[in-house]
């Protein structure tokens, strides 16, 4: 089986309509998608995922964003798949991201950046595990 990881398009992307442009630049590149579901954020759901922010001082801004709007979590499947798809993704501050990423091409805010992409495998498999279940996900 090749490596999985978890992304998930954030509130503003969804908004703006941007889940189809998403996929398909994934789906371009030649991944496999197997898993996919809308939902929207619980306060436990969001400290849990972004557990080590917590104390930080921006967390209670970006916990009122993910909060504030549904998500498309999505696992993806393939080779170097963290590498890549963080490749695709561009870099977290919007201003630093190369043109021809997602946040690149789209985002206008670091907060408001889109897209969220697991860090590394051992990160993934948490993820994962925290917004599906493993009967929810293709084999």
């Amino acid at each position: 089986m090749a490596d999985r990881t978890l992304l998930f398009v954030k509130p503003d992307g969804v908004k703006r309509g941007l889940v189809g442009e998403i996929i398909g630049r994934f789906e371009r590149k030649g991944l496999r998608l197997v898993g996919l579901k809308m939902l929207t954020f619980t306060q436990e759901l969001a400290r849990k995922h972004y557990e080590e922010h917590v104390s930080k001082p921006f967390y209670p801004g970006l916990e009122e964003f993910v909060l504030s709007g549904p998500i498309v979590a999505m696992v993806w499947e393939g080779d170097d798949i963290i590498e890549l798809t963080r490749t695709m993704m561009g870099k977290t501050k919007h201003t630093d991201a190369a043109p021809g990423t997602i946040r690149g091409d789209f985002a206008f805010s670091t907060t408001e950046n889109l897209i969220h992409g697991s860090d590394s495998l051992e990160r993934a498999k948490i993820e994962i595990a925290n917004f599906f279940k493993p009967g929810e996900l293709a084999a």
